[in-house]
C-alpha cells in the first residue's frame, strides 16, 4: 500500500469518527426535545413529536447549503434517515399504508419518514384511514394522483367525509417489473397486476405479450404474492416485491412513460404550521374541497378569488356530488399555507361564493 493511499484511508477514519460522534450528539438532543415538550404538556393534551414543517425546512436547508460531490437529492435522503432515527429516540411511529408489503405507497411512506418507523399494512384505503382516525396508527400513506392516469377516485371520496386532515405529500418515481418464478417471457400464461399498472404498461404488453392473459388484483404486491405461488404466471411490481417474495426479474421498466410519477398524501390529525415567515410563502400547498350551486359561472366565481390575490393554482379535479344531480365537488391546490393572508383572504371570498369549503390541509410541499 503507497503512503499516499494509508494516509487517505487514516483520513477517512478519522472523519467517519467524527461524524460517529457528531450524530451520537444529535441524537442526545433529540432525546432532550422530547423531555421538553413532555413537561410542557398540559394535563389531557397529546405531545406531537413529528413536526412536518420542520423536517421539511431542515430538509431544504441541506440542500441549499450543500457544496457536493454528493447530490442535493442524495444529501437530503442521508439526512431524512437521520432525522428518522433521532425521532424514533422521542416516539416510534406507527406508519399505516396501502399493502401488502412491498407496494409503492410502502416505498413513499418509508422515502418521507425514513426507515426507522414501523410500516402498517392494510388491504384498502378506507382501512388506512380508519386506523389513523382510531389512533392506531400515527399517520397514513395513500396516493392521490399519477402523472399518467389521473386521480385515484378513492382517496378523494374518503377525504369528503374524513376528519383527517393532509399533513404532507410525496411523489414517487414510479418503475415497473415483470416477475416471475418462471424463468422465460415464452412461459408466461397470466399477468396479474392493479388495474393502474397494467394501464401504465399497455403499450409494452401489447407489443410483447398481447396475447396472455391480463388479471387485476388489489395491489402489486399481491399480484407479486400470487405470481411466487403459481407456475407460468408473471405480476408487474416493484423491484423490492421481486425481492419480498423471490421472483426473476424477467423486463425491467416496462412503463410506457419514463416520467411517470404517484405523487401520495400523508394522513394524520395535526394542523401544520408554516413552513416559512417569507410572503408569498410559496414552499407550502393548501388542498381544499368546495362545492356550490350547479348554475352559470359557478366554477369561475370559485376560482376568481385565487387570481385576485395573486396565487397559483397547481391542481384542480371535479368529483360528482352524492347530494345532487350534475353537482360536482372541486379538489384544488392552491401555492401557499392558509396562515397566508393571502391565503386566508382567497379562502374567506371562496366560503362566500360556495355551499361547501373543506379545508383538507396545509402542508410543506414534497422536498424530495
Amino acid at each position: 500500500m503507497s503512503d499516499d493511499l494509508k494516509q487517505i484511508r487514516d483520513q477517512i477514519d478519522d472523519i467517519d469518527q467524527q461524524i460517529q460522534l457528531l450524530l451520537n450528539q444529535r441524537a442526545l438532543c433529540a432525546k432532550k426535545v422530547a423531555d421538553a415538550k413532555l413537561a410542557d404538556i398540559q394535563e389531557g393534551e397529546d405531545v406531537i413529536f413529528y413536526r412536518p414543517e420542520r423536517e421539511a425546512a431542515v430538509l431544504r436547508k441541506v440542500m441549499d447549503r450543500n457544496q457536493g460531490p454528493i447530490s442535493n437529492e442524495e444529501m437530503a435522503r442521508l439526512f431524512r434517515e437521520v432525522m428518522s432515527i433521532c425521532l424514533a429516540l422521542e416516539q416510534p411511529m406507527r406508519i399505516a399504508f396501502l399493502g401488502p408489503e412491498g407496494t409503492f405507497t410502502q416505498a413513499a411512506a418509508l422515502k418521507h419518514f425514513g426507515h426507522s418507523v414501523k410500516t402498517v399494512p392494510f388491504s384498502s384505503i378506507d382501512e388506512v384511514f380508519r386506523e389513523v382516525d382510531a389512533n392506531s396508527c400515527h399517520y397514513g400513506v395513500v396516493p392521490v394522483e399519477n402523472s399518467t392516469e389521473g386521480v385515484i377516485s378513492h382517496t378523494l371520496d374518503m377525504l369528503i367525509e374524513s376528519p383527517l386532515k393532509i399533513c404532507g405529500e410525496v411523489s414517487l418515481r414510479i418503475h415497473h417489473y415483470l416477475m416471475s418464478s418462471a424463468e422465460s417471457l415464452s412461459a408466461i400464461k397470466k399477468i396479474y397486476s392493479h388495474q393502474q399498472s397494467f394501464a401504465q404498461c399497455r403499450d409494452w404488453l401489447d407489443s410483447r405479450l398481447p396475447n396472455v392473459d391480463r388479471i387485476t388484483v388489489s395491489s402489486n404486491a399481491e399480484a407479486a404474492r400470487l405470481a411466487s405461488q403459481e407456475e407460468g404466471v408473471a405480476a408487474i411490481a416493484s423491484n423490492a416485491a421481486a425481492e419480498i417474495y423471490q421472483l426473476h426479474l424477467l423486463a425491467e421498466k416496462i412503463e410506457d412513460n419514463p416520467d411517470n410519477t404517484t405523487r401520495f398524501i400523508i394522513l394524520g390529525k395535526q394542523d401544520v404550521d408554516a413552513s416559512s415567515n417569507t410572503l408569498p410563502n410559496t414552499i407550502d400547498k393548501t388542498s381544499i374541497m368546495v362545492t356550490s350551486a350547479n348554475q352559470s359561472g359557478t366554477l369561475h366565481s370559485l376560482l376568481k378569488p385565487i387570481a385576485e390575490n395573486g396565487l397559483s393554482m397547481t391542481r384542480i379535479e371535479s368529483r360528482p356530488s352524492r347530494s345532487g344531480l350534475w353537482q360536482y365537488l372541486f379538489f384544488i391546490d392552491i401555492d401557499g399555507h392558509i396562515s397566508d393572508p393571502a391565503v386566508a383572504s382567497a379562502l374567506a371570498e371562496i366560503k362566500q361564493q360556495s355551499s361547501i369549503l373543506k379545508i383538507l390541509g396545509s402542508y410543506p410541499k414534497a422536498v424530495l
